[in-house]
């Protein structure tokens, strides 16, 4: 039998399958699947060893179009069947898709819990702050006083932040993206994967029918620089700026406090000196940035925190090895009937 190998150059399309994406016309999913197909392209990734995950909601259609292996699972349980998948293969590629109503609702149990062990995954959790796929809902993420199917009235209860949710369980890596950053999502996604161990990604996503630009301040057609920034290790905090655009600003924190501030260059002697440098190993600097909202605060994307640690599938194999050179090398057979057996002798025995 010939084994299955990967061309010297794959494209996009390489990971597409046949079968009809059936996402409402201008939804972000559709910008998401191009972008992920993209990034294992790029990585020239074995699609034989890629596995893509999934529970139920609109994002959770996602296997069906990725050209790879996949499952399709059930409300909430994408990674409880993804940590069973990686602890049975650890050499494959699994991928987490999920919602924040499948991942955040009847599935906040099994995402904190993948994330605490480390297993060395990627969630990507697409965020429109909506159930879509059940009719328009309030979801975990919806914000105070939206109007839904579920709230006529406005919403009374405090929405989750995935970012917190995902660094209060322990997470090492914790990004995000949104729908719109084409040439910006490739790369927190390559990172993710390139992440040994459990990569929590956000995606803030459009969902056009049910909660049309939501995030349209800072992701949407007119959304202006000042109102969104991209980090980078290593690079200064600063956005906004450029033509027509409002001025040059940046990140510090504000003296005498624990508290971020958006300063801006050139007033009362502020340079560039004053701001402050992402450092995404830094838990206390991505918990600031994660916390930032408008209107005084720009939105931060990109990745925010990433620092290695043990990995649970590595720590797994690592008993199981142990238990194998305290166990003698027997058949099932004789650890069957090894300890206490006994024979039923006589009538009908």
């Amino acid at each position: 039998m010939n084994a299955p190998t990967t061309p010297a150059k794959l494209t996009p399309k390489d990971f597409a399958t046949d079968q009809e994406v059936r996402w409402c016309p201008g939804c972000g999913d559709y910008a998401i699947l191009k972008s992920v197909q993209k990034v294992l392209a790029d990585l020239k990734a074995d699609k034989d060893k890629t596995v893509f995950v999934s529970g139920i909601g609109c994002s959770s259609r996602f296997p069906y179009y990725m050209d790879t292996y996949g499952f399709h699972t059930i409300h909430g349980r994408a990674p409880a069947v993804a940590t069973g998948v990686k602890m049975a293969n650890p050499e494959l590629d699994v991928w987490i898709v999920t919602g924040d109503g499948d991942g955040l609702s009847i599935g906040g149990n099994h995402l904190l819990h993948i994330i605490r062990r480390n297993v060395d995954t990627q969630i990507l959790l697409f965020n429109n702050e909506i159930y879509g796929l059940t009719k328009g809902q309030a979801s975990p993420t919806s914000a105070i006083g939206t109007r839904s199917s579920s709230t006529p009235e406005g919403s009374v209860d405090a929405p989750l932040d995935p970012i917190k949710v995902a660094m209060g369980a322990g997470a090492r890596f914790v990004a995000r993206t949104a729908d719109k950053w084409i040439k910006e999502m490739p790369d927190v996604l390559k990172a993710a994967r390139e992440h040994r161990g459990c990569a929590f990604v956000e995606i803030l996503q459009n969902c056009i029918v049910y909660n049309d630009a939501v995030f349209g301040e800072f992701t949407g057609k007119e959304a202006v620089p000042g109102t969104y920034i991209h980090v980078e290790h290593g690079k200064p905090l600063l956005f906004g700026g450029g033509r027509n655009e409002p001025p040059v600003k940046g990140i510090r924190v504000k003296p005498g406090t624990f508290k971020l501030e958006v300063v801006t260059l050139g007033e009362n002697g502020i340079s560039e000196a004053d701001v402050l440098v992402h450092d995404k190993t830094d838990p206390v600097l991505a918990g600031l940035l994660a916390a930032m909202t408008g209107p005084d605060f720009p939105v931060a994307f990109g990745v925010l925190y990433e620092d290695a640690a043990p990995v649970h599938d590595d720590s797994v194999a690592s008993h199981k090895a142990d238990a194998r050179k305290k166990t003698p090398d027997v058949s099932i057979n004789a650890l069957l009937k090894r300890g206490r057996t006994w024979m039923v002798e006589g009538p009908g025995a």
